[in-house]
């Protein structure tokens, strides 16, 4: 027979069972719960770091970008202010003409002018939406819907 004292059986047994909880284990115990939420803070930080990197990787390209069409911008300037550009510009899109030269406007060959040979009766319309009368717009203010047609 088992003895009551004895840890297998009975109620010393369960009381024997039980296992208390040592500052060691209270220490162990807390280590791992900081070491946990440090880990998953320096996680995060590197997550974070990441996305940083990609943010400012797409930034740069966009600086890039945006420097060498700034450049393109500035060389037409000056390109522009130049007295070449003037002149260009007068004699193709002017044209203006230096003294002593002769402005040759070229003009359809073989081909004689058209006239209708029957003239279309035009019609006006309006084009325009026509404008509401002050008693429509104070009608549409007060009874939200459009006045009536008195037509």
């Amino acid at each position: 027979m088992a003895e009551a004292g004895s840890p297998g059986l009975g109620e010393g047994g369960r009381a024997a069972r039980r296992r208390h909880v040592t500052s060691v284990q209270l220490v162990l115990a807390f280590g791992l719960a900081i070491g946990l939420v440090l880990i998953l803070n320096f996680s995060s930080r590197i997550q974070l770091d990441r996305d940083l990197g990609r943010i400012h990787l797409q930034f740069s390209a966009e600086i890039k970008s945006l420097l060498a069409d700034q450049q393109a911008l500035n060389q037409e300037l000056v390109y522009v202010k130049s007295d070449a550009y003037v002149e260009y510009w007068a004699r193709d899109e002017g044209k203006m003409i230096r003294e002593g030269e002769v402005l040759i406007l070229p003009q359809s060959v073989g081909v004689a002018p058209t006239i209708p040979a029957s003239t279309v009766d035009l019609f006006e319309f309006e084009t325009t939406i026509p404008e509401p009368q002050n008693w429509e717009l104070w009608w549409a203010l007060f009874f939200d819907e459009p006045p009536p047609r008195l037509d």
